[in-house]
């Protein structure tokens, strides 16, 4: 139970950079109860989730009145969503303790990929054409109805798993077959496949959180991506922007009518992008915070992250009120650059990391295969080996050295047997 002088926060799936809400919400006085959507920890997040950072650790068992009831016993003044898994049952647990919440309505929309962009175009909104279906013969002929080149993905994933690009009936087929039946990172099976219209253009993150209504933007960020191991678009990197600029001020509208179009009206939101030819479109958005370490950069750029304002957001809501909507001023420029590694095999080694170490905006480095550990061959998030974040006052630099890294990443930057 929580401590009987200090209020009570919950977090569902306090995984990925939700791990990092529960220290700042303790260092504001508050308990923090954890509840997880799921009995067992995706083994994906297991590396996340630190138990010492709760007073109790609730498990779901399917029914959310009786997780609501179990959860009322702490007198939560919030239920904040953690990872994407935990989206819903957030949305359920709020709901159900009559606290600040985006209510169940549109849950669905906010997961389901297919329903979010429908629901984003029946406001109005443009987005791609896009077709879910469990038929292979009826997915083969709406790309050959369609035409170019199209995006294969399972409906509910996280992190570009299963997410392919086809110019082919041939590997349209080989995209859905590999998807549907499959169990994915989000704890769901892929009982469907959806097939959306490749889009052309630069894909960007904006970060925001809100209060009633009121969307307050945390941070921008512009992707870069490279052809690589067979995969097309694979993400290479991400570089903060400032708050305003011709593209900034294209995006930021368009992003926060999605935000209402999905009744997103309270907490954060992590909303990916592109800036087309024709203007900005969707890409898929999260009711939860920005994923893997771009919080914690942020911070180093700013001063503060979606973590603050997400804690100010249910702890103080005037507070929030009263700054939402001021532009954020970048002191440093930061980036996050991911190494791609070619190959699969047992690490020995990364003999050119010290070069990495020297260059002039080198920040920190994130481990995800350390030697002795099996290295996969990149082809989305999950597998990329180590992530490298760069800060500098000069944007330049961060550019530069971004490069540089792109030059030392290949077959000699891994030692393997």
């Amino acid at each position: 139970m929580s401590q009987p002088d200090q209020p009570t926060v919950a977090i569902v799936d306090a995984y990925s950079s939700a791990s990092r809400l529960a220290p700042v919400l303790r260092g504001r006085g508050h308990t923090v109860v954890h509840v997880r959507s799921t009995p067992s920890i995706p083994a994906i997040n297991a590396a996340d989730f630190v138990p010492g950072d709760f007073a109790a650790d609730l498990v779901h068992r399917g029914d959310p009145a009786e997780t609501a009831r179990a959860l009322a016993a702490h007198r939560p003044v919030a239920v904040l969503p953690g990872a994407e898994v935990g989206v819903e049952l957030a949305d359920a647990l709020s709901e159900a303790l009559g606290l600040r919440t985006n209510g169940t309505a549109l849950s669905s929309a906010r997961r389901d990929k297919h329903r979010m962009v429908e629901t984003v175009k029946a406001a109005g909104l443009r987005a791609a054409e896009q077709l879910v279906t469990s038929d292979e013969e009826e997915a083969v002929a709406w790309h050959a109805k369609t035409g170019g080149r199209i995006v294969v993905k399972p409906v509910r994933s996280a992190a570009g798993e299963g997410v392919q690009f086809c110019d082919s009936a041939y590997e349209t087929r080989a995209a859905f077959r590999a998807v549907l039946g499959q169990d994915n990172v989000v704890a769901s099976r892929n009982d469907a496949v959806l097939l959306q219209e490749y889009l052309f253009g630069t894909e960007y993150y904006v970060n925001t959180v809100s209060v009633d209504g009121r969307h307050h933007v945390c941070d921008i960020w512009r992707t870069t991506h490279i052809h690589a191991n067979g995969v097309r678009d694979l993400l290479d990197g991400a570089h903060l922007m400032p708050r305003h600029g011709e593209v900034q001020d294209l995006l930021v509208p368009y992003a926060l009518a999605v935000l209402d179009a999905l009744g997103i009206a309270n907490g954060p939101a992590h909303t990916e992008l592109k800036l087309t030819p024709d203007g900005p479109r969707l890409i898929e958005t999260g009711a939860r915070l920005c994923g893997g370490s771009l919080p914690t950069l942020v911070r180093t750029a700013l001063g503060e992250s979606q973590l603050e304002w997400t804690a100010d957001a249910y702890l103080a809501p005037d507070a929030f009120l009263d700054r939402a909507g001021e532009p954020y001023r970048v002191e440093r420029y930061v980036a996050s650059i991911g190494l791609i590694a070619p190959r699969s095999g047992e690490l020995v080694d990364y003999p050119l990391l010290p070069r990495v170490r020297d260059l002039e905006s080198f920040h920190e480095l994130r481990t995800a295969v350390a030697p002795g550990g099996r290295l996969r061959r990149t082809v989305n998030d999950f597998t990329i080996p180590l992530l490298v974040d760069l800060a500098h006052e000069v944007e330049e630099v961060v550019r530069r050295d971004h490069g540089s890294i792109r030059q030392l990443d290949g077959e000699g930057f891994y030692t393997l047997r």
